[in-house]
């Protein structure tokens, strides 16, 4: 079944969670949001959600001593909360302030958070910020493996070939990613400080053993989406989520007149 488009709105969402909320609180008594009253439940439904975060701090379940003084712990705490509400110490905090604004933040984005893109939706974000990922590193070069380091400073005095190994010998215009995945990314990664030329260096260690190398060329292509998908990934669904918080806030903010005085 396809849901109409408007319920993937923000606003929506906004309203939703809203209503969610306003629904537990009411369905619980209202407690956590009515510091007037003078009655505490704790019904099984708030001693299952104590008996859960005992288990996952303690990787158990509570013993029934343990879960009476779990339950004596959120008495006090909501005691003390109610309290607190009473002599509008909230009021003013900068701290309630900021958690109360993360979790409406918060509330807007988590559809975001949790949001599986489509590859066409990658590769257009991609495209549209392709400046932010630079220019792909590539490097030609060849290599000699030796299985202990001492061998491979002998050979590079006497030129001297490698050992065999089901290794390539050469590498052509291969990505840092793909020379990574053959060598380890250790390798890679000092392979693209080297300087190219006709002259053969090392001995550069690899998860195999040592390796002299000539980097013939290096250069600078273009982005490769493939081996940049994770980070597209994670910036594209970084950029969702500011998207909904602000238009979860332009939505809001159409409601309030603000005056200034200057």
């Amino acid at each position: 079944m396809t849901l109409p488009g408007w319920t993937r709105e923000p606003l929506v969402h906004f309203l939703v969670a809203g209503a969610l909320l306003y629904a537990f609180f009411a369905w619980s008594g209202g407690n956590a949001v009515d510091p007037s009253s003078r009655v505490i439940e704790v019904g099984r439904e708030e001693q299952a959600q104590l008996a859960v975060q005992f288990e996952r701090t303690m990787g158990r379940s509570p013993t029934d001593a343990e879960l009476d003084a779990q339950i004596e712990k959120f008495v006090r705490d909501e005691v003390l909360y109610r309290e607190a509400l009473r002599l509008g110490l909230d009021q003013g905090d900068a701290v309630v302030r900021r958690r109360m604004v993360s979790k409406m933040d918060m509330t807007a984005s988590a559809a975001a958070e949790v949001a599986e893109p489509t590859v066409k939706q990658l590769k257009a974000y991609f495209k549209e910020n392709a400046a932010r990922y630079g220019n792909e590193v590539k490097v030609s070069f060849d290599q000699h493996y030796f299985d202990a380091q001492d061998e491979a400073i002998e050979a590079l005095r006497n030129d001297s070939p490698g050992q065999a190994i089901s290794l390539p010998a050469e590498m052509e215009e291969a990505s840092l990613r793909e020379i990574g995945d053959r060598f380890g990314t250790d390798f890679a990664n000092t392979l693209s400080e080297l300087e190219p030329g006709s002259r053969w260096q090392g001995p550069v260690r690899s998860g195999f053993g040592w390796h002299l190398v000539r980097v013939t060329d290096r250069s600078a292509g273009a982005p490769d989406f493939d081996s940049l998908r994770p980070r597209i990934e994670n910036d594209w669904r970084s950029a969702q989520i500011e998207t909904r918080k602000d238009r979860a806030f332009a939505i809001l903010r159409d409601a309030y007149r603000v005056e200034i005085d200057r």
